[in-house]
């Protein structure tokens, strides 16, 4: 087996709101799956089958197409017990592996803490989007978030270049320790210093990207399209997160989820094809997640919330394919007559990716020992 030339990177795509995994791989054969979904279900001669009951939305081609070449592993029925129904409980728990209790560090932050443990990279993690997320937040660890990749650090909002140079040395001069020391005043100085140096290193990577893939025109892409400049600009960094919002499909999911599945496909699909341009494929795995599913039944413009929702792994090392079990449509088999059963744990889905992939000891950072998948192929010899 060869060796990887270089370190294994994770990039997450959080999909905020409670993706429809019903509706995203639709039990398309399944009669109660039809009698459930009388406003918002799929036609089954409209879906792109994957075997005698399963199918991608007819949205998802460019996943689909990732998904025939091997690359895409979909985890069926990904939850907890007694899943949360609240977006921030439930996305908190997604992000600490904690449902018992409010914890402040995130699991990703946990296994940055264990990738670079004497913080020699203030560029290990990197988040695009507003706001960092719980999962990467762990007192003393570095994270860099970034709104705009073009724009970072050079507070562009101020037109007039001196006072956005003022600007810039009054923020520095914010973080420099002038007067005594101690815990609260080294954390500010290291976390403003570690936010100027990210900065600096940062504006180098759109100057070095180069490529001919065209990425479409949306949030999620070029998110994704950021995470390829400053991957290929090799500055070291290890995760990657990223966000699309908009999955709270209670009503208007007709018009909704498609266009939103139809953005997250394009945008995966032209990041791979970005990555294997530059020959780095091998290099990167792809979780895409949300909190949780929506109910059996749609309640007449939409989906509420619910749970036995669904996940993916993608990239060249992804040994694709289905992986768990899709939950039972029968009412019998439903939580509460409304509710998909989870099938799998997705502190589980954490394990596997943090100790086959990344080369940590999950159960300090997931809470546990969980079963585990095998979705990833040994590097190709030669």
């Amino acid at each position: 087996m060869a060796v990887p030339t270089k370190a294994p990177v994770l990039v997450v795509v959080q999909l905020t709101g409670g993706n429809d995994f019903m509706n995203t791989i639709i039990p398309y054969t399944n009669g109660i799956y039809h009698d459930s979904r009388p406003t918002v279900g799929i036609a089954a001669d409209q879906v792109l089958p994957l075997n005698d009951t399963l199918a991608f939305h007819p949205r998802t081609e460019p996943l689909k197409a990732l998904y025939d070449a091997g690359q895409v592993a979909i985890i069926q029925g990904i939850g907890y017990p007694n899943s949360n129904r609240s977006h921030f409980r439930g996305m908190d728990i997604w992000h600490t592996c904690e449902p018992n209790k409010i914890v402040t560090e995130g699991w990703l932050g946990k296994a940055m803490r264990d990738l670079d443990p004497q913080h020699a990279n203030v560029l290990t993690g990197v988040s695009f989007g507003r706001g960092l997320p719980r999962a990467m937040a762990a007192p003393g660890v570095p994270v860099t978030s970034v709104g705009d990749l073009d724009t970072y650090g050079l507070m562009t909002g101020i037109p007039d270049v001196q006072q956005r140079e003022e600007a810039l040395t009054l923020f520095q001069e914010m973080y420099t320790p002038a007067l005594g020391t101690g815990p609260v005043l080294d954390y500010l100085s290291h976390t403003g210093t570690d936010v100027l140096k990210g900065a600096d290193i940062l504006k180098q990577a759109p100057a070095q990207y180069t490529s001919t893939v065209q990425y479409p025109d949306n949030p999620i892409a070029k998110s994704l399209r950021d995470v390829a400049r400053v991957h290929l600009a090799g500055l070291g960094t290890r995760i990657f997160y990223t966000q699309h919002g908009g999955y709270d499909t209670h009503a208007a999911e007709v018009p909704t989820h498609p266009r939103l599945l139809g953005e997250l496909s394009g945008a995966l699909q032209a990041f791979m094809r970005d990555l294997e341009e530059h020959h780095t494929g091998d290099e990167i795995v792809i979780l895409v997640f949300t909190e949780f599913g929506r109910r059996v039944r749609d309640n007449g413009c939409g989906t509420d919330h619910g749970s036995g929702g669904g996940a993916f792994l993608i990239g060249q090392r992804v040994v694709g394919g289905l992986y768990a079990e899709y939950p039972g449509l029968d009412p019998a088999e439903q939580l509460y007559g409304e509710d998909l059963k989870h099938t799998f744990d997705f502190r589980g889905v954490y394990a596997t990716l943090l100790e086959q992939w990344l080369g940590l000891e999950a159960a300090p950072i997931v809470g546990g020992t969980y079963e585990q998948l095998q979705p990833f192929r040994p590097l190709a010899v030669g």
